[in-house]
């Protein structure tokens, strides 16, 4: 595929990509995000002839990512975005949560450039680190002919932002798309496509975000064997405003959960029901069912919930 030109800016958040051990062999005990954006880029020579910025945004281990760390790389990117000699912006980031940015990403930044993010499974000082090939590649889909929306480039892969999961803790081929598979691959400095780039899914609410302090708290809790309806209560005495749950099989939810779920929403309070499989989402309902989320899992329908009380506060 014949390659964009023009800048592209590529903001850190941290994660294991920027990653430093004392080790070289260790792949756990290491401190997440301890380089800047430049040091990343500065690992991959092939970035060094091309056209890139680099600008830390956050230095965070991504399961500490928070609404103010969402709110200001959606903030940066659009900023970047609108520029007219930036063709793409690629942001590195930690894998534990990287499912879930995406996915508020696609669904809150109005764009027709790529906005590609990348992380990586083992740290910058790993024998055998993945962040500078998944940066190359990012970078390289970023410039793809034709690319558009918020897509993530990981082993090699390249995913709709709208469709990642994290299948795997610490394998580097940790990440699928679940029923919908991944879009193409990166092969050899080439893109090639399996289907077509995805098209934009804005919210709503995307244009009116407000304070990050005023959005609502939704609450994600799993259906399982011995649920008890007083986690729920409990949630909803707290202050959430909104309850994802996590149900077994085909979303079907434990009857303690179940009768939790109907006073929350008696008392104003919506819920929705989500599978915690990995694959399927939730297909069809009986009449007396939770509203369902459809095939969103269990954190995308979390964000998609957030959006929709934000439309209507």
């Amino acid at each position: 595929m014949q390659s964009n030109a023009g800048v592209v800016v590529i903001i850190g958040t941290g994660g294991t990509i920027a990653g430093t051990a004392a080790r070289a062999e260790d792949l756990v005990g290491y401190t997440s995000g301890a380089l800047a954006a430049a040091d990343l880029v500065a690992t991959v020579p092939a970035l060094a002839a091309q056209s890139v910025e680099a600008e830390t945004l956050a230095q965070l281990d991504s399961c500490d990512m928070d609404h103010a760390t969402w709110a200001a790389l959606r903030e940066r990117a659009a900023f970047h975005l609108a520029r007219p000699e930036v063709a793409a912006v690629v942001v590195t980031h930690g894998t534990d949560t990287l499912e879930e940015t995406a996915f508020f990403l696609h669904r809150t930044v109005d764009t027709p450039k790529p906005l590609v993010l990348t992380a990586a499974m083992r740290p910058a000082t790993a024998l055998s680190a993945d962040g500078p090939q998944n940066l190359l590649d990012a970078v390289t889909v970023a410039r793809a002919a034709g690319a558009r929306g918020v897509l993530t480039v990981l082993a090699g892969r390249v995913h709709a932002g709208a469709d990642l999961r994290k299948l795997h803790g610490w394998r580097v081929d940790a990440f699928g798309s679940g029923d919908a598979g991944p879009l193409g691959v990166v092969e050899d400095g080439q893109v090639r496509m399996f289907r077509d780039w995805p098209a934009q899914s804005l919210h709503h609410a995307a244009a009116a975000l407000g304070d990050v302090g005023a959005w609502p708290v939704v609450d994600i809790v799993t259906s399982h064997a011995g649920a008890r309806g007083r986690t729920l209560d409990a949630l909803v005495a707290a202050g959430a405003r909104g309850i994802v749950i996590a149900g077994t099989g085909n979303g079907s939810v434990h009857r303690e959960l179940l009768a939790a779920a109907r006073r929350a929403m008696a008392a104003g309070v919506p819920v929705r029901r989500t599978s915690r499989c990995v694959l399927g989402g939730v297909v069809g309902a009986p009449d007396d069912a939770l509203p369902s989320a459809g095939v969103l899992t269990p954190v995308q329908a979390r964000i998609e919930l957030l959006l929709d009380l934000l439309a209507v506060r």
